[in-house]
């Protein structure tokens, strides 16, 4: 049974973006983390980095492939999830809890663009 918190957001890239007043925690999805398997490397952003909604942000390596992952919001790199490093399994354990980057939002009009858990649970459900 896949995973979702409510309260966050939800992009069609199956990044999940949780708001804490202009900063966004972004992350992959309970339903990302399965479809890509076992994962073996997390290239991170940079600090400082500026990003529009829909750049490529991260690559997330798994034993299947290589995926990009794509920022729901436009903003700076304020922080990186630095454990993801040395433990990219993090990702698999438990991706609600283990985000990738904490974005500065430019724009908190751009999370209307996104997916509440309800919209989500539908969304994954017709991908299956």
């Amino acid at each position: 049974m896949m995973k979702t918190i409510a309260g966050l957001y939800y992009s069609n890239d199956h990044e999940w973006v949780k708001v804490e007043d202009t900063k966004a925690y972004v992350g992959i999805t309970d339903f990302a983390q399965h479809a890509l398997g076992k994962i073996v490397y997390v290239e991170l952003p940079e600090l400082d980095e500026e990003y529009q909604a829909g750049d490529i942000f991260c690559v997330i390596e798994s034993v299947k492939a290589a995926s990009d992952s794509y920022l729901p919001v436009s903003g700076k790199v304020l922080e990186i999830n630095e454990e993801l490093e040395d433990s990219p399994q993090l990702l698999n354990d438990n991706p609600y809890e283990n985000w990738i980057t904490v974005i500065e939002m430019q724009d908190d009009t751009e999370l209307d663009n996104l997916m509440d858990e309800v919209a989500y649970i539908a969304f994954c459900e017709e991908e299956e």
